[in-house]
């Protein structure tokens, strides 16, 4: 059991026999003690008031001396207003740390036949570009928060829908067409989504060509946009897929199939993956089938021009098209598609969309139109909003190829690892290959707790040079405090399970370090409500950077008391446990040396 429920039971013992009521001892939260403050654990006391009708100070007097009576964890208590400020006794810590300890997966919610489940959607590529550094952020952040709604008890699919069709698309295809000369990701020994992104370039450089060379003879830009020839054939190409043109739709697929083998390369070494993939292609008919249905349910409405649109002005919005006036559909026809289809497949408890601020007014509108269309989950979509990724030079732009590509991005971040890396002794033993693993394992890493370790919400500047200290808040310092608890380990010839710890009392630094292990419950949840992995990270580095104090401090396998020296051992080792587990949570990994 641990200390918090071990005080929350008490603490509603206390106000059961004091004041004579039953209060939830679900809603008695200990927290950890503000650091100014003398004590573990402090209960707030003013939701007892109303039964104690008394003073918060004397309130928390009465429940602190009853716990001291009748708590056997409890040392000694003092009072700030109406905050009980707990002291737990020093060898109560030792029994925390052996139920950390031997309770496997410590910090995490089991998965049962009866737990809700969650489907999390994220990368969603589109197929005229390779992933760049903002898919990166989008797919760590989907990814971990798999991880963090599991091990908060959730059963969890993790889904993706990709954007293989529309304008885009038909963008690359068609100067594949003119300027491609037949080239092949064999031929040009490019990865399949690095070709069709150099299309996607090569489209945009000889469109901006034109609209100059029309506005020179005269037009404005808006009317050369209209005349431009080469966005007129990228739209007929796109009407003669919708139309399940074979020539357009056997080039579509070819094109597509080399875009797919690279991003799974991507995602294969970036770590993550998915159990359900939708295409956008075979959702966006499903998407136009319930938009008509709407128009005979006078939910939408037709336009002159034979476009459909939503008038959502009732809701304080706009009128929203849905069909254009050629029949073609728009990226919010297939969202609606998608999550019909996503529906019929599982029984989702909960949706949850990783996509950025920038679509916040398209979910508000998704989430209205599936609610008129009948759908009873359509309002409960829960868009997880996260900020921009912005460099130092500026923002990214795909058209101009100004992207940070995720495979360079990957490469840049291993090679930074390299050259941290190359201080005599520190990699010194290994076999080359047991070497490359070590600098990919940071060197990933440092990418992916350097982007979490954000609060989702908010914009985020990346520097990778600063995401790769071993220093500091970053994932390598995190990682290393892991590598030097498990050359402890191997150095040690304790028996560290065989030795009776039961008589240490704890000092003030190790009961601090027990007290991190077993706040790891609440970090967990904490990360699942608030769906951030940003709590994970801060919470494994304090745990971190807690230890190495200690670490600094204390003697470990020159201690010559054999208890204290196993119980230190003991310790560390849960340290590192925990700090695995958590790093497990964000996707990254933790290296045996370094």
């Amino acid at each position: 059991m641990s200390i918090d429920s071990i005080l929350s039971a008490a603490t509603a013992d206390a106000v059961k026999a004091l004041y004579g009521v039953d209060f939830p001892v679900e809603k008695i939260v200990p927290q950890t003690t503000k650091k100014e403050f003398e004590g573990n654990e402090t209960i707030v006391v003013f939701p007892f008031l109303k039964a104690s009708r008394k003073s918060p100070e004397a309130t928390a007097h009465e429940i602190g001396d009853y716990m001291l009576e009748h708590c056997d964890a409890v040392e000694k208590f003092n009072v700030i207003k109406g905050f009980l400020n707990i002291t737990v006794k020093p060898s109560f810590w030792t029994n925390v740390l052996n139920h950390v300890s031997s309770t496997p997966n410590y910090g995490f919610v089991p998965v049962t036949d009866d737990s809700q489940l969650v489907m999390i959607e994220y990368s969603s590529p589109n197929t005229n570009k390779p992933l760049h550094l903002g898919h990166v952020r989008n797919n760590l952040l989907g990814f971990s928060l798999s991880r963090i709604m599991e091990a908060n008890g959730y059963k969890v699919v993790k889904t993706n829908i990709v954007n293989d069709r529309g304008i885009h698309i038909c963008k690359s295809m068609l100067a594949w067409q003119k300027w491609g000369n037949g080239a092949t990701p064999e031929s040009t020994g490019k990865k399949g989504d690095h070709l069709i992104g150099d299309y996607y370039v090569e489209f945009d450089k000889h469109y901006k060509a034109e609209l100059k060379e029309l506005q020179a003879q005269g037009m404005s830009e808006e009317e050369a946009e209209k005349n431009s020839s080469l966005m007129q054939e990228a739209r007929a190409m796109l009407k003669r897929w919708e139309d399940g043109d074979e020539e357009i739709r056997s080039l579509w697929r070819m094109m597509n199939e080399w875009v797919y083998a690279g991003f799974d390369e991507t995602y294969k070494r970036l770590g993550v993956s998915f159990d359900k993939i939708y295409y956008e292609s075979e959702t966006y008919l499903e998407g136009k089938e319930k938009v008509l249905e709407g128009i005979s349910n006078g939910v939408f409405y037709r336009k002159e021009d034979g476009s459909v649109w939503a008038d959502l002005t009732s809701e304080g919005l706009d009128h929203k098209l849905l069909l254009r006036s050629d029949g073609t559909s728009v990226y919010i026809t297939q969202d609606i598609g998608t999550a019909k289809l996503r529906y019929q497949d599982y029984p989702i408890d909960r949706m949850i969309y990783v996509v950025g601020n920038e679509q916040n007014y398209h979910f508000q509108v998704l989430s209205l139109l599936l609610d008129k269309l009948g759908f009873k989950w359509g309002k409960d979509l829960i868009h997880f909003s996260y900020g921009m990724v912005e460099l130092p030079n500026g923002k990214m732009k795909s058209r101009e190829g100004t992207v940070v590509d995720a495979d360079e991005l990957m490469d840049e971040m291993i090679g930074t690892a390299r050259e941290m890396s190359q201080e005599p002794g520190r990699l010194e033993g290994l076999s080359d290959e047991e070497k490359e693993n070590v600098l990919r394992i940071i060197g990933l890493g440092a990418l992916k707790y350097f982007i979490l370790k954000v609060d989702p919400r908010k914009n985020m500047l990346f520097n990778p040079q600063e995401s790769i200290d071993f220093n500091g808040n970053t994932g390598p310092f995190i990682q290393y405090t892991y590598a030097r608890i498990q050359s402890l380990l191997r150095k040690s010839t304790d028996d560290i399970d065989g030795v009776d710890i039961s008589t240490v009392s704890p000092n003030e630094k190790e009961t601090s370090l027990i007290q991190r292990l077993a706040d790891f419950t609440t970090a967990v949840a904490d990360a699942g409500k608030n769906y951030s992995p940003a709590l994970i990270a801060n919470y494994v580095y304090d745990l971190a950077k807690e230890f190495n104090q200690f670490y600094h401090d204390y003697s470990i396998l020159r201690e010559e008391d054999p208890a204290v020296r196993v119980f230190r051992l003991k310790l560390s080792r849960t340290v590192g446990e925990i700090i695995a587990r958590a790093l497990s949570l964000l996707g990254m990994e933790v290296p045996q040396r370094m």
